[in-house]
């Protein structure tokens, strides 16, 4: 598959990924086949600390993928190209589209339902009780900037601000988001289900939970390090043709499936209970995480008449 990039700067992790010669000598290798931490490392000539530090880089990136298997009495992780090519699209002459954007904190869910592990914090201080749902209803809740659970879901609402004569035509919705380990995990796979008006957009396998002694950016200093520190940058895409995550294509749900033109709309973050990974959900919002922002949604929109 093909990445479809851009100047947003929820590419960097993209782009400082590629700007590096091991990691790009890691490609090389791994286009000819799939090879574990040690193999790499002895292919190169290097520590596999070293070539560690390089794979998250690229798997963060989403340009590899990990999977294990069971060879020669032991369990092996070996890593794999997850795509083919990198296109950037530089902006285009004359100017941005027009679009309306609308931040939405994490704690102003207006509807949920979760199981442990499970909690929320303020940027300030933790929520009630971890692994307690009842404390997803404490008035505290609004000013949440962080929140996770195990399974289950978090609903927001939010107004739809078209104007009748303004046309949709692209969603965006971005946010920081990983999985949820009991502790942190950076190999702890989840399968999120992403819902708009009650459509379903369709899946994104978070790979992991992230954190341990590299702390989240923005994360607080109260906040301890064997808990989640960061996630991933990720922008679910609806245009007229389908949906994509950070350019790849995830369903054939349009923007026409989305009843777009109700006075309010409805996103939804779910891990159920049906998936082949259930292993939870982590957002960030700002003051968390790496990049200091609550979710993003975004709509471009043309005038008609």
């Amino acid at each position: 598959m093909t990445i479809k990039a851009n100047t947003d700067r929820k590419w960097l992790p993209l782009y400082e990924a590629l700007a590096s010669e091991v990691r790009l000598r890691i490609l090389d290798v791994l286009a000819k086949r799939e090879l574990n931490v040690k193999e790499i490392a002895a292919s190169l000539e290097l520590s596999s600390a070293i070539v560690t530090m390089h794979i998250r880089k690229l798997e963060e990136a989403g340009l590899i993928g990990t999977r294990r298997i069971r060879r020669d009495g032991g369990t092996h992780k070996l890593c794999f190209l997850k795509e083919k090519a990198v296109e950037i699209d530089l902006p285009a002459a004359g100017g941005e589209r027009a679009f309306r954007e609308q931040s939405i904190p994490v704690g102003h869910y207006t509807a949920f339902e979760v199981y442990p592990t499970c909690g929320l914090a303020t940027k300030e201080k933790k929520i009630g009780l971890f692994d307690d749902p009842r404390y997803f209803l404490d008035p505290e809740r609004v000013n949440a900037a962080i929140l996770w659970f195990g399974r289950g879901f978090v609903e927001y609402k939010t107004p739809n601000y078209l104007h009748p004569s303004q046309k949709a035509e692209e969603l965006e919705i971005s946010l920081e988001i990983s999985s949820e380990a009991p502790g942190v995990s950076d190999h702890w796979p989840s399968d999120i289900r992403f819902y708009f008006n009650g459509v379903k957009l369709g899946t994104w396998t978070s790979p992991g939970d992230y954190g341990g002694k590299q702390r989240g950016r923005y994360t607080p200093e109260w906040w301890s390090s064997d808990v989640n520190q960061f996630g991933l940058w990720k922008t679910v895409r609806v245009t007229k043709s389908g949906t994509y995550v950070d350019g790849m294509r995830i369903s054939d749900t349009t923007l026409a499936d989305l009843r777009l033109e109700e006075h309010f709309w409805t996103l939804r973050f779910a891990v159920e209970e049906d998936s082949e990974h259930v292993g939870g959900l982590t957002l960030y919002g700002a003051g968390f995480g790496n990049y200091n922002q609550d979710i993003r949604l975004r709509v471009y929109y043309g005038e008609e008449g």
